[in-house]
């Protein structure tokens, strides 16, 4: 008996005898969110993307193995969700800024860049699109919340288990025999190691989702947050800058190990690098707004990409601003290499 979303039979005994276009049209429904749950686990996009590479590569090769009258979804995270333990085992876990390092003073400048690969990156779920809402009635955390830097961060503080079981449970909203599937495992102990997960992501992650925070600003009052924020950085406005920072803002600027916190500090921190030529576009990371910042050399003539900032708001006042120093990032997010 063929059961509800089991591929076409024709199109996966296709598939099974090498037509690639037969493959690309079973996974291709799959693949941005496939990509989206490789992020979530590995908290960068490089590693999302050979991850998800990986994942197709497994399952061509594996094809052979699926049994046709299932659903291809969860078959394809089994493969997803082992594919990124792998790649977890081979790399340390990645960070937003330096947990066991103290704030910086502002004349200490950024510092010298750390190994980029320790740094959580941001996501192009606009770009990308993932859709808004749940993705399955079982699931605990929004889709685009679930891509937000704090979840992502929060994330990182699990073991690699621990952190595949509350993905697949609570954002994906898998059964617990489900999951268990996914990862060889027992039900019981994916219930277990769920229980802990919770435990911990509860204590690390904030009160109230950005999410939550944008839909009761809406997008109109965002909006104009938003371009008081720019307009002040960019005319190095102290005054106005200041009314837009929450009193313990911080500033963090990836791969750069420095950080400042509290609104003085970061203001002078701000003020500490001039005033260069600036232009930028404004995006979306993680579900949050973003600023992608293009600066002008002396002596060139193109806007070039410098830091896209992510921007973290309680009420009207922005409490985190992550700077990515990192312009190979824009590609991600279909931002242009060079503004004229």
């Amino acid at each position: 008996m063929i059961v509800a979303d089991a591929p076409d039979p024709r199109v996966l005994e296709a598939a099974r005898g090498g037509d690639g276009e037969a493959f690309r049209a079973l996974v291709e429904p799959h693949r941005g969110e496939l990509h989206a749950h490789c992020y979530r686990v590995l908290g960068s996009l490089q590693d999302a993307e050979d991850a998800l590479q990986e994942t197709l590569l497994r399952a061509w090769r594996g094809l052979d193995g699926f049994e046709g009258a299932r659903p291809l979804r969860p078959w394809l995270y089994r493969i997803a969700t082992n594919v990124c333990l792998d790649a977890i085992a081979r790399r340390p876990k990645r960070v937003l800024r330096l947990d066991d390092s103290s704030p910086s003073q502002p004349d200490a400048g950024p510092g010298t860049p750390l190994v980029e690969s320790i740094w959580i990156e941001p996501y192009p779920n606009e770009h990308l699109g993932l859709p808004d809402g749940y993705a399955a009635p079982e699931a605990r955390y929004e889709q685009r919340e679930s891509v937000e830097l704090a979840f992502v961060a929060a994330l990182q503080h699990l073991p690699a288990l621990q952190r595949a079981v509350l993905i697949l449970r609570e954002v994906l909203g898998f059964s617990a025999r489900e999951a268990a599937q996914s990862l060889d495992t027992t039900a019981a102990s994916v219930n277990s190691a769920l229980q802990r997960a919770r435990r911990t992501v509860d204590n690390v992650l904030p009160e109230r989702s950005q999410q939550q925070t944008l839909r009761s600003l809406g997008d109109a009052r965002l909006r104009g947050l938003v371009e008081r924020y720019v307009e002040a950085w960019e005319s190095r406005n102290v005054d106005a800058m200041l009314a837009v920072l929450a009193e313990d803002v911080t500033f963090a600027m990836p791969p750069f190990p420095h950080w400042w916190s509290g609104r003085e500090s970061v203001m002078d921190f701000i003020v500490s690098t001039g005033k260069p030529s600036l232009r930028h576009v404004v995006t979306r990371a993680g579900g949050q707004p973003a600023i992608a910042w293009y600066i002008r050399w002396p002596g060139n003539e193109p806007f070039l990409p410098a830091a896209m900032e992510v921007l973290a708001f309680e009420g009207e006042r922005v409490k985190e601003i992550t700077a990515f120093a990192s312009p190979e990032l824009y590609p991600f997010f279909g931002l242009p290499a060079e503004l004229a």
